[in-house]
């Protein structure tokens, strides 16, 4: 309730750190546990904070508005165009440097080019949400849920990715399509504006920036090696993020604090405080609960009926508490049944504001523009999108294990 509410704009540690003490004082949860808990989350917490600066230092070289004046130029003005090149660079942008990544940095863009191009923006817009969750899927670095489920599953990075890909495309496929329909009447065929789209005020900066884009490509060959000789991801990312700390330092486009901001240490207290609170009450009765409705097994009805289960969890107590308190009872039936919970935790938060901190983020940064969307129109995109992805990703989960092994 808090982290939806945000009292007085006071961050999610506010309320989870004295939770996390409570839990401990009272008893919930031995101290011994606790600390367990805290040092299982401190890598995946590390690794989270890396990437968070590494987006953002990407953004300080202007690599999303390349990206901004790339979808106005190549769209044509054409909005149905224009919503594929959305997807195509909102899913890139999720898998690569985060969900959150597509949340704050290309949704403005976004919602800027469609203004520019004189389009409506309630398709584009909604796609940056839907994909930063759908499109999550791909690689251990697209969302906090994914870092728990790569640790869970005991996979490396590379087979992690490649058993997802497939789920991850055809989730992706079913938003697509789901948006053409949903969105007919907002996408007409044609050019929107007769007249040729004018370039950017700012056309010089926005420019592909090549060094930045080579320092990602880097980072990314880096988290599988990593994975493969058994160092922690975190160590690439952080590897990634100095470099262009560095360069952004010396050439005075950032400073100290607003890299130590970008890192967001209030959400970082806030997870490490969120994961105490979980354990213990996942000890004191809710880990039996669901363990005494989740099925055994990774067979295709198995993973659809864990699938489904997350889904639902995570909308009722979003989606970071769901994975912290399924995994632990998904692991013992194998690869199969945690990756069928990263399904449901990633694409099931499409159907309500409360199914993941990202899309609470998403419609904070709607209203600061002036364009606070509507409850009604979300949640019946949502009925249309999450059971026809949580079936299909499912599948191809399915497939892909039965091909790839695990």
């Amino acid at each position: 309730m808090w982290a939806v509410a945000r009292p007085f704009g006071w961050p999610e540690a506010v309320a989870a750190v004295p939770a996390a003490a409570l839990v401990v004082g009272t008893g919930a949860l031995h101290p011994g546990a606790a600390l367990a808990e805290t040092r299982q989350l401190g890598p995946v917490v590390g690794f989270l904070a890396a990437v968070l600066v590494l987006a953002k230092l990407c953004d300080d070289e202007g690599l999303f508005r390349a990206c901004g004046a790339w979808l106005a130029r190549a769209s044509g003005a054409r909005p149905r165009r224009l919503l594929l090149q959305v997807f195509a660079v909102a899913a890139v942008t999720t898998a690569v440097l985060s969900l959150d990544a597509t949340i704050v940095l290309l949704t403005p863009v976004v919602y800027a080019t469609a203004a520019r191009l004189e389009m409506k923006a309630r398709p584009h817009l909604y796609a940056c949400t839907h994909l930063a969750n759908s499109a999550s899927l791909l690689l251990p670095v697209s969302n906090l849920t994914n870092l728990l489920a790569l640790a869970a599953s005991g996979m490396a990075f590379g087979k992690f990715a490649a058993v997802m890909a497939l789920p991850w495309l055809a989730a992706i496929a079913v938003e697509y399509v789901a948006f053409r329909r949903f969105f007919a009447a907002d996408l007409p065929a044609g050019a929107t504006p007769a007249a040729p789209v004018p370039p950017p005020a700012d056309a010089g900066a926005a420019r592909l920036p090549r060094f930045a884009l080579v320092v990602v490509v880097l980072t990314l060959i880096g988290f599988v090696v990593t994975s493969a000789i058994g160092v922690a991801p975190a160590w690439a990312a952080a590897a990634g993020a100095a470099v262009l700390a560095v360069r952004g330092l010396l050439r005075g486009r950032t400073g100290l604090k607003p890299l130590i901001r970008s890192a967001d240490i209030p959400f970082l207290v806030f997870v490490l405080g969120l994961g105490i609170v979980v354990k213990a009450v996942t000890v004191g009765g809710l880990g039996r609960a669901l363990g005494s409705v989740l099925p055994d097994g990774s067979g295709l009805p198995a993973l659809l009926a864990v699938a489904a289960i997350a889904a639902v969890l995570a909308n009722v107590i979003n989606n970071l508490p769901a994975v912290l308190v399924l995994l632990p009872l998904a692991a013992p039936s194998g690869p199969g049944a945690v990756l069928a919970v990263l399904i449901g935790v990633n694409i099931g938060p499409n159907l309500t504001y409360t199914g993941s901190l990202a899309t609470l983020l998403w419609r904070r940064v709607l209203r600061h523009h002036g364009s606070g969307p509507s409850v009604k129109e979300f949640t019946l995109l949502g009925l249309l999108t999450v059971p026809a992805g949580l079936v299909f990703a499912t599948l191809a989960l399915w497939a892909a294990l039965s091909v790839l092994g695990g």
